[in-house]
């Protein structure tokens, strides 16, 4: 039997790099959930309403970002 070294190293490296893609893409979407409920909090403050719609975007763009990665990765699982 024969192990394929350089594969197994590459499949490691792709791994580690995905998952930290992955972590910082999720803290940036905490980030900006943090971010809109201090807007809307100034806002109110204000006498106003509304605020941080555009942090509100960017949590959804990250959060659908991990969840299509983790579907990717149950697909890899499941089907091939």
């Amino acid at each position: 039997m024969q192990i394929k070294w350089g594969a197994l190293a590459g499949t490691a490296g792709v791994s580690f790099g995905i998952t930290v893609a992955i972590v910082t893409v999720f803290a940036l979407g905490t980030l900006a959930l943090s971010r809109r409920e201090a807007a809307r909090e100034a806002a109110v403050a204000e006498g106003g309403s509304g605020g941080g719609s555009v942090a509100l975007g960017t949590a959804a763009v990250c959060f659908a970002a991990c969840a299509a990665a983790v579907g990717y990765g149950l697909y890899l699982i499941a089907v091939r």
